[in-house]
């Protein structure tokens, strides 16, 4: 298969279609051979090739490298909870079932606090609950606690330096698997493995003529 025909639209719509569930490629394939391509066309199709096989593993490699950066900064791994968390509680279905399990526990401590956190009644419009109704998390509106939360993961970010780490480490993991499928010389099995059933969504056009 000639790679350098494959675009670069091509390659990340198969991306997208392949099973990521596959299991990555044996550490030693994955360090065995490398040689410096002999010109650009070459480059080109060995990187296309290489980012396509070993998918996988260039995905845990770059989790590798996420993780060991924020081992540094174990306050930015609390930066990013808190975030994620924010960004969560924009789901309306997640910011009801958050609501009422902590409702729920801070019952079994202590019931006057648990009965203030809960939400006001939804009012009634002949006869119909309001379809305009403000999502309450933990008794408060929604927009409060997402303020207060953004706020808070801006101050970790900003303390921890996080925002940093992740840049570096994103930077470092994007290097790293660009200069691997650069060098890592395609054996044969991967071109096999490139010619089969996965890389069907690609070439579905050639199918039909």
């Amino acid at each position: 298969m000639d790679w350098g025909t494959v675009t670069t639209e091509d390659l990340i719509e198969a991306l997208k279609e392949v099973d990521w569930s596959s299991p990555p490629r044996p550490f030693n394939e994955f360090v065995s051979k490398f040689t410096v391509p002999r010109s650009s066309n070459k480059w080109n199709s060995r990187l296309k090739c290489n980012l396509y096989y070993y998918r996988t593993n260039y995905f845990l490699m770059i989790l590798f490298i996420l993780g060991l950066g924020f081992l540094r900064r174990p306050l930015a791994i609390v930066a990013a909870m808190s975030t994620a968390l924010t960004m969560a509680f924009l789901n309306d279905s997640f910011a009801g079932t958050f609501s009422e399990k902590v409702t729920r526990t801070i019952r079994q401590f202590s019931p006057h606090i648990a009965a203030k956190m809960r939400p006001p009644l939804t009012p009634v419009l002949r006869g119909r609950p309001s379809s305009k109704r403000t999502i309450f998390i933990c008794g408060r509106p929604r927009w409060i606690i997402v303020l207060a939360s953004s706020s808070v993961s801006f101050l970790l970010w900003f303390v921890s330096c996080g925002l940093l780490t992740l840049l570096w480490a994103l930077t470092t993991g994007l290097l790293a698997t660009i200069v691997h499928a650069s060098f890592r010389t395609p054996n044969l099995k991967a071109r096999l493995n490139t010619f089969r059933e996965e890389f069907r969504a690609v070439w579905r056009n050639y199918s039909e003529l």
